[in-house]
């Protein structure tokens, strides 16, 4: 069914006032996602934290169930942390690497996974491979495939890469790494919430995503899909009593499910707000939310294109509701801060936040505008007018 956008923009009363294209960056909370916040923290309040904790149980153990609704997943593969980063780190640092073992990335590899990547190397004698893009800018899957050998690890790679607009072709490099039994750790940070994610059908083994992107959750909230099948090979990098149990002075045992990748201390309030996130979204349909997302967005690269000396940046053969553009006088930082003087948001995405295609593509600092279900058409050709303004 179409979005309902008179309800989506009701439920999110910062549209009355600004224009926000930031949504790669941190989307706007609706109304539901805020309440739940600010009803446990008046819980907190009035009654403790360990109290609202508590009776709050229900309520977090729900968290779980939705999430693996979202993911087409068990409740039992979802570990709730602080953010992707951590979600991403848990996953990563627990593949024990020696000498020798591969790590296949892709050329848009996101900067925070790649600085992992070189320090693992360094600690281990692990070797990143990068794997080559192909003429529409994805991951090439056949020199994907030329690339495997006994000695790959892992294939590491991001789904919606911070800047670009491309999605790269999960579910294919899934077929490719099941079939050479690797592990497949996927970053959807940016595709979470965007776009329907079904794990089993992308075959990945792990999957980091966050809340305050594309779900619409409030910062500091993150978690981490870990296939079942796999748990049991993966320890941690680090523990504690919510991860493991002290059984004897000289013996722990880690817990069996993915809640072996948390910690006890959390921001309650924040994690009931990523409940209501994820429930909210799957209210609207994960589906519904993509076309919605990529009719806009197509819409704003016909209009950014039509301006004289903006080039779009964008890459792949279905691009997504990232759009990342460039002008041939004015710096990206610059449009930034006079595009949010008319209270207009969007991002100034730096090449080091994806150095290797950055590099390849030789491009400055981009322009990032990324819509969401409730953006309208008249923002579209606003935003669209204002850059033509500007420039």
């Amino acid at each position: 069914m179409p979005i309902d956008i008179e309800r989506a923009r009701r439920d999110t009363p910062a549209t009355e006032s600004i224009l926000h294209f930031n949504n790669a960056g941190a989307a706007l909370m609706p109304t539901p996602v805020v309440q739940a916040q600010l009803r446990h923290l008046q819980l907190e309040a009035a009654t403790g934290g360990y109290e609202a904790a508590a009776s709050a149980n229900n309520q977090i153990e729900a968290i779980y169930d939705s999430i693996a609704q979202l993911l087409n997943a068990d409740r039992s593969e979802i570990a709730l942390v602080e953010n992707a980063t951590v979600a991403w780190d848990m996953a990563f640092y627990s593949v024990g690497f020696a000498p020798g073992d591969r790590i296949l990335t892709a050329e848009a590899e996101y900067a925070s996974n790649y600085i992992a990547f070189l320090q693992v190397a360094r600690r281990t004698g692990a070797v990143i491979d990068v794997i080559p893009s192909d003429a529409a800018g994805e991951l090439d899957l056949d020199a994907l495939e030329r690339m495997i050998d006994h000695r790959v690890k892992l294939i590491a790679i991001t789904h919606v890469p911070t800047n670009g607009g491309l999605v790269n072709p999960a579910a294919a490099v899934g077929r490719i790494a099941r079939a050479h039994g690797i592990l497949y750790l996927l970053d959807a940070c940016q595709s979470v919430g965007h776009m329907s994610i079904d794990v089993d059908a992308i075959g990945c083994d792990m999957l980091s995503a966050t809340g305050r992107k594309y779900l619409r959750g409030p910062r500091g909230t993150g978690f981490l899909y870990v296939r079942r099948v796999i748990l049991a090979q993966l320890e941690p990098p680090f523990l504690d009593l919510q991860a493991a149990t002290w059984v004897a002075p000289d013996r722990y045992e880690i817990r069996p499910d993915a809640r072996r990748f948390e910690n006890w201390e959390r921001n309650v309030a924040a994690q009931l707000g990523l409940g209501a996130a994820v429930d909210y979204a799957l209210g609207w349909g994960l589906t519904d939310i993509a076309a919605r997302i990529n009719t806009l967005a197509a819409e704003l690269r016909r209009r950014l294109a039509q301006i004289p000396g903006v080039s779009v940046r964008d890459l792949g053969r279905r691009p997504c509701g990232i759009v990342t553009f460039t002008d041939e006088a004015k710096p990206a930082r610059e449009l930034v801060a006079a595009l949010r003087q008319q209270r207009m948001n969007c991002h100034a995405s730096g090449p080091g936040s994806a150095l290797l295609d950055a590099t390849s593509r030789r491009l400055p600092d981009l322009l990032r505008a990324s819509v969401h279900y409730y953006n309208t058409e008249e923002e579209v050709a606003r935003f669209a007018a204002a850059v033509a303004a500007l420039v």
